[in-house]
């Protein structure tokens, strides 16, 4: 089947190609046989589907070949100490791609070195979950730009040192699709791109045993569409319909439209909804076996055509079940998975003032297979999902449901806390609710009425930011965290958004706070500069690679985390309103202020310091 894929290309590329092929397509059609092996027309499928790989290996730009050949010789690009993640909406921080544009010497002056722009492709018109229902994966958002624009926007972050990442919604697509409209129409090829019953005797025996996303706004996981006459398999929003990637169609459309978005320079592709992908009936149909087969053999395709490019899973799911996300090295997966029990956790130290639940994650943590990384952050624009953390909550003999509940409260405001955030729905109703609101909100800042109080909430903002910072992951900046931007309530007199908190936390970039970001007599500037200098302190040592060692110190009181990176790198991080003390063994130097530390050193409430050994 290689040679269908070869003959589509011109000599001067072939013998790269066919090495690329040595490695990489036995994998890829035992994965591929494994889903789709048992169909008879298996074999003109997968010829089909080289062929259609050689066309976009053509089309791949010369410099974006070449960037591929920069990566392949150095395959741990992504885990150096100086990569820095910043995500947000085109909307929000620049208007549109070319307000972006505008930004990156901003970008660059932080240290962001991966742009990480939530949907920014062609949205259903309404209704839309943010940008998540897509229309077209090959088409920009008309009022965020054009294609052209997107291919200016990549040329000019590749000058600046910087990876575009664009989310690629596996799942679902909008029911204005161009396959749902063809369905919708009577075409039989286009509704077997979905999943569609004839009436609800097979969605009652799913929904058994699935879960609900949305159980308040869009309860149930099927929707009845007239002009089908069935009920389509509908995960998330009525307007979001499940595509069915046991029809092999799926899978080659798919992986075709993630390669031309990489051919227009998009570098990281965050992989969203990635647990859903494969359905079973008996189960909850998430995180199922060929859900990761489908995902190594996109890894596969990438390594073929674009191998320059990363793959980033968006599987919010228990620490146990993060490693599969990310492969092994007979079958790669992902490049990325998002730590999302990491973050959480960082919430609850902050909630019980104890890192008992902090310290399990840190424990469960699996060693990385090579050339992949965890992602750390502290927000991001969905809800802090508590549930992931049932295992780490129990480990003590706790009711995790309690504990979680409690820590999902706390940062509601209830309860005398410093916090201002909102409930969200959650996936169980015995369980603790997700927590809505921007980081200095939940941290305190909103609610501070001296400046001792607004000092004690940017030190546990700060303290959350430098977990993420120092663990050996990835980091990404949430935008405006790093001038301390709170709540926004606007979405409230917005029908489309008024019941959906989650835009608390999605607000336009304020560039009245950005303009202070060196004035250390405002809370911004106070921010944005120790994040800054933290930032720029990461980027100078190697203990802080995410592949470099790291060992949770068992010697911290209940309220303290001490992590050793290496053998002369220590994080100690207090997570309590308590001063607490920690005994240094041997001569260090705190990093931040250039000092000699020595005997006890004592952490003030919320306190954390980044020392180096003698």
């Amino acid at each position: 089947m290689s040679d269908r894929l070869l003959a589509v290309l011109s000599e001067d590329l072939r013998p790269l190609a066919a090495q690329r092929l040595a490695a990489a397509e036995p994998v890829l059609r035992r994965l591929l046989a494994g889903l789709y092996g048992e169909r008879a027309d298996f074999d003109a499928w997968l010829g089909e589907l080289m062929e259609s790989l050689g066309v976009l290996y053509a089309a791949r730009p010369a410099e974006l070949r070449a960037l591929d050949l920069e990566r392949l010789a150095c395959p741990g690009w992504f885990l150096s100490q100086r990569m820095l993640g910043y995500c947000a909406y085109v909307q929000n921080f620049g208007g549109d791609l070319n307000g972006v544009a505008e930004r990156v010497p901003y970008l660059r002056e932080l240290g962001v070195s991966y742009l990480h722009l939530l949907p920014f492709l062609r949205a259903r018109g309404g209704e839309n979950d943010g940008g998540f229902a897509v229309s077209s994966f090959d088409e920009v958002e008309p009022a965020l730009g054009s294609n052209a624009d997107l291919m200016a926007l990549t040329a000019n972050l590749r000058l600046a040192g910087i990876s575009l990442c664009s989310d690629f919604i596996l799942n679902h697509v909008a029911d204005d699709h161009a396959w749902a409209r063809a369905a919708k129409a009577g075409d039989a090829d286009a509704r077997a791109m979905f999943h569609v019953f004839p009436d609800r005797a097979m969605p009652d025996r799913y929904e058994r045993t699935l879960g609900q996303v949305f159980p308040q706004v869009a309860p149930g996981n099927f929707s009845f569409i007239e002009e089908l006459d069935g009920w389509a398999w509908t995960t998330f929003y009525p307007y979001q319909w499940d595509l069915n990637y046991a029809n092999p169609a799926v899978f080659a459309a798919m992986a075709a439209a993630l390669l031309r978005l990489a051919n227009r320079g998009v570098e990281v592709f965050r992989l969203d909804s990635t647990a859903f992908l494969w359905k079973r009936e008996g189960t909850n149909s998430m995180n199922q076996p060929e859900a990761h087969q489908l995902l190594q053999a996109l890894r596969a395709i990438v390594d073929i055509v674009a191998p320059g490019v990363l793959l980033k899973a968006e599987a919010i799911v228990p620490t146990r079940e993060l490693p599969a996300y990310l492969g092994s090295a007979e079958a790669p997966e992902c490049h990325i998975a998002y730590h999302s029990s990491l973050m959480a956790a960082g919430w609850v130290a902050l909630a019980e003032q104890g890192t008992g639940v902090l310290r399990e994650v840190v424990r469960n943590t699996p060693a990385l297979p090579a050339a992949a990384t965890w992602l750390s952050y502290v927000r991001c624009h969905d809800d802090i999902g508590w549930n992931v953390l049932r295992a780490e909550a129990s480990a003590d003999g706790s009711d995790s449901a309690v504990r979680l509940a409690r820590a999902a409260r706390f940062f509601s405001g209830a309860e005398g806390s410093y916090a201002i955030g909102a409930a969200f729905q959650s996936t169980d109703p015995n369980a603790a609710h997700g927590s809505n609101g921007m980081a200095a909100s939940l941290t305190g800042l909103q609610a501070a009425r001296t400046d001792e109080e607004g000092a004690l909430a940017l030190r546990r903002m700060l303290l959350l930011h430098g977990l993420a910072l120092s663990f050996g992951a990835l980091p990404v900046l949430y935008m405006g965290d790093e001038l301390a931007m709170e709540n926004d309530y606007s979405y409230q007199d917005r029908p489309q958004h008024a019941m959906d908190s989650r835009w608390l936390q999605r607000p336009v970039f304020d560039l009245q706070r950005w303009k202070h970001r060196y004035d250390v007599s405002t809370v911004p500037g106070t921010m944005h500069q120790a994040l800054a200098k933290l930032v720029r302190l990461r980027g100078r040592h190697d203990a802080l690679a995410a592949n470099a060692p790291r060992t949770l110190l068992a010697d911290a009181p209940d309220g303290m985390l001490a992590l050793a990176r290496g053998e002369r790198f220590l994080t100690l991080m207090n997570f309590s309103g308590r001063p607490q003390g920690y005994a240094l063994q041997g001569v260090w130097r705190d990093c931040v202020a250039e000092q000699e530390k020595v005997g006890t050193l004592v952490l003030e409430p919320y306190a954390m310091y980044w020392l180096v050994r003698e």
